[in-house]
C-alpha cells in the first residue's frame, strides 16, 4: 500500500477558471496595476460596505502605509501584542516609532485590553492589534478604549478576511484595517494585501504612499510631496484576488466545518490546550485561518521540534504560529526580555499549527488527530 499524500498545513484553492483568467491578463499586455486592480478594489469596497479600499503588495505594506496615514513617526509609541507575526513591530520600528508590547489572552491569543489601557502614555499614537487566527479582538472594548484616549487603531486583519464581530464584517467598520492575500490566508492574490480606509483623503494619500509619493499635475507632469514606496499590486494578482473573493464565503464555511471537526476529533493524553472557539454568543464570527493547539510539553519526553519531525515523517505538515515578538533580537533592543509576557511566551514555546485549508476532508482531519494522539501518547512521561 502506498503512503498517503503529503498534507501541508496550508494550501491555496485555485480553480481552472482563475488560471485561465490569469492567462487572459497576461495576453492583454496590461500586467501591472490597471483595470483588474480597479475592479478588485471596487469589489473589496462593496464587500466592506462601501468603505474605500486600496490594494498593496502585502499586508506588511498595508500596515506600513497605515502608520504613515496616521502620522506615526519618531517619538511616538504604538501598542501591539507580543503574540503575533513580526509585521507589526517591524513596521512600527521602520517608521521610527517605538513598539510597546502587551500580553495576550491565553485562550483567544488576542491582545489583552486591560494591559493595553495600562500601557498608554502621552506618547501613544495608536493601537495595533491582531485578529489572531481569524478570531476578532473584542471590538467593543478596543474602540471604547481608543475613543477614550483619542487613539488611532490599525487592525492587523491579515488572518481575518471573512471574520465578523456581532454580525458585522471585520473591515466594514472601525478605523484602518489591513488584510493579507498571501497563499496561506483565507483567500489569496498570489501575494498582496489591502487597506480599508475611512475617507477619500486617506485613500488618496494611500495611493501616493504606495507609488513613490507621486501626484499628477494638470499639465501632465508629476510632483512628490510625501516620501512614498513602491507597493502597487499587479493586475495578475488582482485577477486572482477577484476570483478568490467571489468564493470567500464558500472557503470560510469549509474552514469553519473543518475546525468543528477538529474539536470533535482532537483528543490527546495528556491533553493539549485547544484554541478558543470564539467569543461567547458570537462563535460564528471566527473565520479559522489556523487551528493552533498548545502541546503539553511539560508532560512529554520529546521536544516540539521532535513532535513536528514525527508528524512530518507521517506526511503531515506542521507550522508554528507564532514566536514571542518581544524576544526577537530587534525587540530586545527596546529592553524586553524573558518573563515580560508569560502568555505570549508560553504560546511561543508550545504552539503548533495543524493543517487547515478548504479542500481538506474530514478524513484528513482525522488523520492529523490520530497521528498527533499517537505521538503524544508514545512520548508521555
Amino acid at each position: 500500500m502506498s503512503a498517503p499524500a503529503y498534507l501541508p498545513f496550508a494550501r491555496p484553492t485555485l480553480d481552472d477558471a482563475t488560471i485561465q483568467g490569469v492567462a487572459a491578463v497576461l495576453r492583454s499586455g496590461w500586467i501591472a496595476s490597471g483595470p483588474q486592480v480597479a475592479a478588485f478594489e471596487r469589489a473589496l469596497s462593496e464587500y466592506f460596505g462601501g468603505r474605500p479600499v486600496r490594494t498593496l503588495t502585502s499586508a506588511t505594506a498595508a500596515i506600513e502605509v497605515a502608520l504613515q496615514v496616521c502620522g506615526v513617526g519618531p517619538g511616538d509609541e504604538v501598542i501591539t501584542s507580543a503574540q503575533s507575526f513580526f509585521t507589526a513591530p517591524n513596521m512600527i520600528i521602520k517608521v521610527g516609532a517605538k513598539p510597546v508590547f502587551v500580553d495576550c489572552d491565553l485562550a483567544t491569543r488576542n491582545i489583552d485590553l486591560a494591559q493595553t489601557a495600562a500601557a498608554i502614555t502621552p506618547a501613544t499614537r495608536a493601537i495595533l492589534p491582531t485578529h489572531f487566527a481569524g478570531l476578532p479582538v473584542d471590538m467593543d472594548g478596543l474602540y471604547r478604549l481608543a475613543r477614550e484616549h483619542r487613539l488611532r487603531v490599525i487592525e492587523d486583519a491579515a488572518l481575518a478576511i471573512g471574520s465578523s464581530w456581532r454580525g458585522r464584517r471585520i473591515g466594514a467598520f472601525g478605523d484602518l484595517v489591513a488584510f493579507s492575500f498571501h497563499p496561506n490566508k483565507n483567500m489569496t492574490a498570489i501575494e498582496g494585501g489591502a487597506l480599508v480606509l475611512n475617507n477619500a483623503d486617506e485613500a488618496k494619500l494611500t495611493e501616493k504612499l504606495r507609488f513613490h509619493g507621486i501626484s499628477r499635475l494638470a499639465d501632465g507632469t508629476r510632483d512628490v510631496d510625501v516620501a512614498g514606496g513602491k507597493f502597487n499590486l499587479p493586475d495578475v494578482n488582482a485577477c486572482v484576488g477577484l476570483a478568490q473573493l467571489a468564493r470567500l464565503d464558500e472557503f470560510t464555511a469549509a474552514r469553519r466545518a473543518l475546525a468543528e471537526h477538529y474539536f470533535r476529533s482532537f483528543h490527546t493524553d495528556p491533553p493539549c490546550v485547544l484554541p478558543a472557539r470564539g467569543h461567547p454568543g458570537d462563535e460564528a464570527g471566527h473565520s479559522w485561518n489556523m487551528f493552533a493547539p498548545l502541546l503539553p510539553l511539560g508532560r512529554m519526553r520529546i521536544t516540539r521540534r521532535q513532535f513536528i519531525d514525527a508528524m512530518h515523517a507521517r506526511g503531515i505538515g506542521i507550522g508554528i504560529s507564532y514566536e514571542a515578538l518581544h524576544l526577537s533580537t530587534l525587540a530586545r533592543r527596546f529592553g524586553y526580555h524573558e518573563g515580560n509576557f508569560p502568555n505570549a511566551e508560553r504560546i511561543a514555546r508550545e504552539t503548533i499549527t495543524l493543517p487547515l485549508f478548504p479542500t481538506m476532508t474530514f478524513a484528513d482531519v482525522e488523520r492529523v488527530c490520530t497521528a498527533a494522539a499517537e505521538i503524544i501518547a508514545q512520548s508521555r512521561l
